[in-house]
């Protein structure tokens, strides 16, 4: 039997508002949290953005608020602004035939807004950790009333480090209140917070591959690192894409993404941890409305971020852990669309993109990188397209007197279009379809092969090299800088330099790809890991155009300081 959202016993002003959201039938995580709320229960939800986890709490905490009630009824803890203006905009919509009040607080902003509407009275609060404990400590914020309380995203807020303030806010709040807790993974930290704060909670579980993974194809494009932005910009050439969402692993990384991409005709923009709400808010806003088609975001920056209409998620980086991978694929393929994610990995990264399918029981398409004669003849085909529908639609009379001019000077008219057709072209001239060097032979999938003791000897010298350079790296700063002082680039295909400028010069990443490449003509993309320590810096540069950057020694310059590139 199909449940309805007529089922729950919700307010008639709650089946009027998901009438008129155009609402038919609840997902699985409504279906199986709503009732639980409705009947009391504190419950554990496993489930992720774009399940219907939203609509799932905040319809029973709707059907229970009193509106006579000046103090807030209901708490719900978000880990980002970002995340906590969605859930009041979600928690306003259902609520719009219902006279609620619903105030966001969040850092960053001035106190004296969200103080006032508090002296006014609301009914629910939706906030970010520091905010809401703030406000408590100040005795601004009174939760004696407070029935529920919502943790959303725990695990989000757990890796940002907001695990005390989540404690000492459910220690402010009433012992009999109903607790909801989301998280898309329960590490050992959330389970425990659980135990220690629900009271005999309800699971609800939604695996990540029954709801975002399965309506998203998944390709993944093995390339060498400094050819990934060549890869890309050659993919954005034969994908027909609406939006975009990219992800990288640094914030630096993607400023210098964007840049790089706005130079070759794709209008980008940033989401970095470190803007300001106001910043942020502005971004987000040309990215829904079209202004703007590719976001290029770090994990962090990209947390509570949920947008319609994204037909691709790339990963320039591939992330650290499965969970992280599913996360961001299922920021497409939403709402009955399908969705494209592709994955840009390094061959040393098959291992780890085995893992990635195996967690969501789903392989991922080996796709090869789009030819260069590819490349072109989608061009045509594009202008051709054009060309065509203006020809069908007949409203071109201001070009057609143009050529009437053209053909009364005694121009052929073959000759008129096939001119008009190299004007229209000239463009594709700003966009010269960059090389991609082949990979490295060792790094072709290898075919399967008897495993001898000798085979043995080598995977058991690799693993003890590997543990070695984990706990180099683990071992801080200092060690750290050790392991790239060697000539070698840990990338097949590099070549590692030093230059003599380093931190105490202000010394960017971005100055030292701006002045290599465009000093040595190079693609940046040619430029792979820059390390920049207090007085040096090392920079990795591809084998193919090694002669070509140290042959423009004494002519590198970043703010009238000049440099040479050596070997280490």
């Amino acid at each position: 039997m199909t449940v309805q959202f007529e089922d729950f016993n919700l307010r008639p002003e709650l089946v009027q508002a998901i009438t008129e959201l155009g609402y038919t039938q609840p997902t699985p995580i409504q279906t199986g949290i709503i009732p639980l709320m409705q009947g009391g229960h504190d419950v554990t939800g496993q489930a992720q953005t774009g399940t219907g986890k939203t609509a799932a709490f905040a319809l029973p905490i709707l059907n229970r608020i009193d509106p006579n009630q000046r103090l807030p009824q209901a708490l719900v803890v978000a880990p980002t602004r970002e995340l906590a203006l969605q859930v009041t905009e979600m928690i306003q919509s259902l609520g719009q035939f219902m006279d609620v009040r619903v105030l966001t607080v969040y850092g960053g902003t001035s106190y004296t807004t969200q103080l006032n509407q508090l002296r006014r009275g609301v009914h629910v609060v939706v906030g970010t950790p520091g905010r809401i404990l703030d406000l408590v400590k100040r005795g601004r914020l009174e939760l004696a009333e407070v029935r529920t309380v919502v943790l959303d995203e725990a695990d989000e807020m757990l890796s940002m480090g907001f695990i005390e303030d989540m404690e000492a806010i459910l220690a402010a709040t009433p012992e009999e209140r109903q607790t909801t807790l989301f998280s898309a993974t329960l590490p050992p930290r959330i389970r425990e917070l659980a135990r220690k704060y629900l009271r005999n909670p309800k699971t609800i579980s939604i695996q990540p591959e029954q709801v975002t993974v399965a309506a998203t194809e998944q390709r993944v494009y093995y390339v060498n690192e400094f050819d990934k932005l060549a890869v890309l910009t050659r993919l954005f050439e034969m994908e027909e894409i609406t939006s975009a969402l990219i992800f990288t692993r640094t914030r630096i990384r993607t400023g210098e993404l964007v840049t790089e991409l706005n130079q070759r005709g794709y209008p980008s923009e940033a989401l970095s941890g470190d803007l300001s709400q106001d910043a942020r808010e502005h971004t987000m806003a040309r990215f829904r409305s079209g202004q703007i088609k590719v976001l290029v975001a770090t994990d962090v920056a990209a947390r509570g971020l949920d947008v319609e209409g994204i037909t691709h998620v790339f990963n320039y980086d591939l992330p650290e852990e499965p969970e992280t991978f599913v996360h961001r694929i299922g920021r497409t393929g939403r709402a009955g669309r399908t969705g494209i994610a592709i994955s840009l990995a390094r061959p040393s990264e098959r291992r780890q993109v085995q893992q990635i399918e195996k967690f969501t029981h789903q392989e991922m398409q080996e796709a090869v990188i789009p030819t260069v004669e590819e490349i072109q003849g989608k061009r045509v085909d594009s202008l051709l397209e054009k060309v065509e529908t203006w020809l069908k639609r007949g409203r071109a009379k201001e070009e057609r007197a143009l050529v009437e001019t053209l053909l009364a000077m005694g121009y052929d008219p073959l000759d008129i279009a096939a001119a008009a057709l190299k004007v229209a072209r000239a463009e594709e001239k700003q966009r010269p379809i960059p090389q991609i060097s082949p990979l490295p032979e060792k790094a072709v999938r290898p075919e399967r092969r008897p495993r001898t003791e000798r085979t043995e000897r080598s995977e058991r010298a690799g693993r003890d090299r590997t543990k070695g350079r984990e706990r180099r790296e683990s071992a801080g700063p200092g060690r750290a800088r050790a392991s790239i002082r060697g000539k070698q680039s840990d990338e097949e295909g590099m070549i590692r330099l030093e230059l003599g400028l380093g931190k105490v010069d202000g010394l960017r990443p971005s100055d030292v790809v701006a002045s290599i490449a465009s000093i040595a003509g190079i693609p940046g993309s040619a430029l792979g890991r820059i390390y920049i320590q207090n007085h040096r810096t090392t920079v990795d540069v591809s084998e193919q155009y090694l002669d070509q950057v140290i042959s423009a020694n004494n002519k590198y310059k970043v703010r009238n300081q000049t440099f040479t590139l050596t070997k280490g």
